[in-house]
């Protein structure tokens, strides 16, 4: 049985290729991202396998079952670049990564809040040129603030707790409360409330109710000068709002590690290339915002995870048509 890896990147190769061993997997690695162009490269696949910023439509579904494919595997938790309407429509069966080490990504948004409020990125690059002096380093405790938790699913608990321990107040919002979380300090509040905290965290997943849920008449309601963190999906922030938010002064700090466009930016060298996205052009000029390019996710644990659960899907799927794992079934 023969697996074709879209977006596939060196780390993608690794892992998998060492979890393969006892399936026995055809696997074939592609640089290309999946779209109508490209979807002629999975001739021959029982089952592909496609990252967030790969392109599942119905156009793309419809060819992929004409090929011969029965399962779209995501390497991921997120799936809103996936048509599941037509996924079903084709025949096609779906699973992705419900939940791949959510420590990975919550300690990450710690690190961009340290960073960000520390300016550990600007002291080793002062220190490495010989330039001791602080001026221009002030950062704040952390210790007693209040955190806003957008989201409270896998990533959303770790963070909470994670924040609780360095001692901040932490407000969630949810659709439905987590009583676990509640019963070590976690409190509910309606979403306007939450976004009053002094640092505002964003752990939910994007779909038509969460796109933007970060614009100009949120923002406009946030605490002057807060900090928004961003390790989720890049379109539930409006990027022109966040400017605007940026250069106003209503956003203090700013860190991203997922964007609107990543899809033509992330997981490659540009660095001889003239980037043609002013926004994100803009986003880098301003010194209290910080990016990175969608690591949240990148550590050993995770990405074992991701190829252990994804590999066993396909197998299941394959074989027998349904997952022991139901989290991890779309379709």
């Amino acid at each position: 049985m023969k697996i074709v890896f879209f977006s596939a990147q060196p780390y993608d190769i690794l892992f998998f290729n060492r979890y393969n061993d006892t399936l026995g997997f055809e696997l074939e690695f592609l640089e290309a991202q999946l779209n109508i162009q490209t979807v002629s490269l999975a001739d021959g696949a029982n089952a592909i396998c496609v990252f967030v910023n790969d392109k599942v439509n119905a156009e793309v579904c419809k060819q992929l079952a004409i090929k011969g494919v029965k399962v779209i595997a995501l390497r991921c938790a997120g799936f809103n670049n996936v048509d599941l309407e037509a996924v079903k429509a084709n025949g096609l069966r779906a699973c992705r990564v419900p939940a791949y080490s959510p420590e990975a990504v919550a300690e990450h948004a710690l690190a961009l809040i340290l960073t960000l409020n520390r300016k550990t990125h600007k002291a080793y690059n002062r220190v490495r040129e010989q330039n001791f002096s602080l001026n221009g380093l002030l950062g704040f405790n952390i210790h007693g603030k209040t955190v806003g938790v957008v989201g409270t699913g896998n990533i959303g608990k770790a963070f909470c707790r994670i924040m609780l321990g360095m001692g901040c107040q932490v407000k969630a919002f949810d659709l439905i409360a987590n009583k676990d979380l509640e019963a070590i300090g976690v409190t509910y509040h309606p979403l306007m409330e939450v976004l009053k905290a002094d640092i505002v965290s964003l752990h939910c997943p994007l779909n038509n109710q969460t796109q933007h849920l970060i614009n100009d008449d949120t923002i406009a309601m946030m605490q002057k000068g807060v900090m928004l963190i961003n390790t989720s999906r890049g379109g539930l922030i409006d990027t022109r709002a966040a400017i605007e938010g940026l250069k106003s002064g209503q956003i203090g700090y700013l860190a991203i590690d997922v964007y609107e466009q990543e899809e033509h930016l992330f997981f490659r060298d540009l660095s001889t290339t003239v980037i043609q996205d002013d926004e994100i052009q803009r986003l880098m000029s301003f010194p209290n915002v910080l990016i990175t390019a969608h690591q949240a996710f990148f550590t050993d644990e995770a990405l074992s995870q991701i190829a252990t659960t994804t590999l066993n899907s396909v197998q299941q799927l394959l074989k027998s048509g349904n997952l022991i794992n139901q989290a991890a079934l779309l379709v």
